[in-house]
């Protein structure tokens, strides 16, 4: 599938404003017509972590109550899918799709109504003119992570219990997918990321996970991250913003950090795209909103 096809994919990245930096995404601003083998296929020969398609207007169904909502609001129906399956959401495929429609009809309000449930994205531009966009999650949830469960992810990436950070403890955080987040003890620790792919997959489908969200704290709000995704058919994602999401829920949830923050996660510079992700918790508001820059490639 090229940028010629009936279904016209347009390749971004996300998290970064650099193209050879951020996590890339597929796009496919409008995929009316298209069945599900289509769209995995697509998502196949893409090869990025996740694709996303649009479909413009909202869900079918009754027509949703407009009281309050903004003129400049745009509203699609988006599904993602990896090279190998569908996923419930994707945190950068969604900044990446926000930032493409913001290069064609200008910066603005959003709805995303995801398999995960309704995502609103604003997009604004800084001073440079490069495009921002804000993601608010789902509702998250945070809940405990069994001890076996535990102790398989760490065989599989062959991380020893005296390697974890004993003051974050794991547990299994959800913001429109499910991440497990372990925490390492190093940065060293985390750098070396080396695990067995089918131990790994065989753990996350069971469990329902999307990716593992393997942390190390440098301070009390900066976090360097690195998210395995062997159920979607990829060794590691550069920028995961559904696990940035979910992390930001994790770290108000143990009391990392208070009810209203502002967190700044890294992550793929051990890949060589290095990312940065903001995440934002709001005192009063269970939500998470993650941001980034974006970037066509």
């Amino acid at each position: 599938m090229t940028d010629a096809s009936p279904a016209q994919v347009l390749r971004y990245t996300a998290f970064s404003a650099d193209p050879g930096g951020g996590n890339p995404a597929g796009v496919v601003l409008d995929a009316t017509g298209l069945a599900d083998h289509e769209m995995q296929a697509i998502a196949a020969e893409v090869g990025y972590s996740e694709t996303a398609f649009l479909f413009p207007g909202p869900p079918p169904g009754p027509t949703p109550h407009k009281a309050g909502r903004r003129k400049d609001q745009r509203t699609f129906r988006v599904r993602y899918f990896s090279p190998e399956a569908e996923v419930t959401f994707c945190g950068h495929a969604t900044i990446a799709s926000a930032v493409a429609l913001a290069e064609r009809t200008g910066p603005g309000d959003l709805v995303f109504h995801t398999p995960a449930g309704t995502v609103p994205v604003t997009v604004t531009v800084d001073g440079a003119g490069r495009p921002r966009a804000t993601l608010t999650s789902v509702e998250p949830r945070v809940e405990d992570a069994a001890p076996e469960v535990v102790a398989e992810a760490c065989a599989a990436l062959g991380w020893k219990p005296s390697e974890l950070d004993a003051a974050l403890p794991p547990r299994i955080a959800y913001a429109g997918a499910r991440h497990l987040v372990l925490a390492a003890a190093t940065r060293e620790r985390l750098a070396d990321l080396s695990y067995d792919f089918s131990r790994l997959a065989g753990l996350m489908r069971q469990e329902d996970l999307t990716t593992l969200q393997l942390v190390w704290r440098e301070s009390a709000t900066t976090f360097h991250v690195r998210d395995p995704f062997p159920v979607g058919g990829v060794v590691e994602d550069p920028a995961t913003g559904a696990a940035a999401a979910a992390f930001g829920a994790y770290a108000r949830e143990t009391g990392l950090v208070p009810g209203a923050a502002v967190l700044t996660l890294h992550q793929g510079a051990d890949m060589g795209r290095p990312s940065t992700l903001t995440v934002e918790l709001r005192a009063g508001d269970p939500r998470v909103r993650v941001s980034g820059t974006g970037a066509r490639i």
